[in-house]
């Protein structure tokens, strides 16, 4: 699927559900529990979604995920107030890779499942074809917005590389 959105567009309403860290959940002995969250929140913020096919997955949790972690400080200082990761998996499994990659409260995980936002956008992939089961994903997309508006969209050719989503690219843009 192509590209429906583009820098400069302002993006659809959406709204994700994910799990909001609590120290409770830090033993991974509890679940959590599921809220939502609407795009209508970011009204008037910097916020920075980057976009996995799937938690866990080689690229996704080696490559893509744990630098933007590492860059957490760098971004707020360029003014981000919201970092956010985005998948179609479901908010418990997101939840729990959070927890593994150690994002606590500093970065949200939200499940946009069935790609209802990410098709919204023209930035949903069918991995169907792989084999494993993965059906139609978020594919690879880093995207800011500043008070809904996109100011940056770097999506990847190739869903299995982190180059235009990965943090440095996104650094670049602020």
């Amino acid at each position: 699927m192509a590209p429906t959105i583009k820098e400069g567009d302002e993006v659809p309403q959406g709204t994700f559900v994910y799990v909001p860290f609590t120290p409770e959940l830090a033993d991974h002995s509890a679940c959590g529990i599921p809220t939502k969250v609407s795009t209508d929140a970011w009204k008037g913020k910097k916020v920075l979604i980057f976009a996995v096919p799937g938690a866990f997955t080689p690229s996704c949790h080696a490559n893509h995920a744990p630098v933007y972690l590492q860059k957490y400080d760098e971004l707020k200082s360029k003014g981000i107030d919201v970092i956010a990761v985005l998948s179609a998996n479901d908010p418990f499994v997101l939840s729990g890779w959070a927890r593994v990659l150690g994002f606590e409260d500093k970065i949200l995980a939200l499940s946009d499942a069935d790609t209802q936002w990410t098709s919204k956008l023209g930035l949903s992939v069918d991995l169907s074809g792989a084999g494993i089961g993965l059906g139609t994903r978020t594919t690879r997309f880093a995207i800011v917005l500043d008070d809904l508006k996109v100011k940056y969209l770097g999506v990847e050719p190739d869903p299995t590389q982190v180059t235009v989503s990965g943090v440095e690219s996104v650094l670049a843009k602020l």
